[in-house]
């Protein structure tokens, strides 16, 4: 079991900087590889980012790809999403999850994570 909390949503003006922060607890964090995901009103949820249990790697969806950067401290059980250059198509609520078994044919599918923040709001004003 992992319990995630998700922190540093808020409102941004377009062309601003937000930085989320995702804390985990329960058990080792390092054996988890991490993503974010986005779910916008109306819409189905989707992939923003992941990164793997070491944070050799990162994987990235098109639309945030230059703009966003994920990174993880596993001294701190927590992982960071970086997001620069907001537009107001990044607005959405923004969650966290936790996977074990992801390769590279999973880690933008949601059902491949097994555990979730309760999300964070991220609203960018035009």
């Amino acid at each position: 079991q992992v319990q995630l909390v998700e922190s540093g949503g808020g409102l941004v003006q377009a062309g601003g900087s937000l930085r989320l922060s995702c804390a985990a607890s329960g058990r080792t964090f390092s054996v988890y590889a991490m993503g974010w995901f986005r779910q916008a009103p109306g819409k189905e949820r989707e992939f923003v980012a992941a990164v793997s249990r070491i944070g050799g790697n990162t994987y990235y969806a098109d639309s945030v790809k230059g703009r966003f950067t994920i990174s993880r401290d596993n001294a701190r059980n927590t992982v960071y999403l970086q997001m620069n250059s907001l537009k107001p198509e990044d607005t959405a609520v923004y969650y966290c999850a936790a996977g074990s078994a992801l390769t590279l044919n999973n880690y933008g599918v949601p059902r491949s994570y097994g555990y979730w923040g309760q999300g964070t709001q991220v609203t960018v004003s035009s």
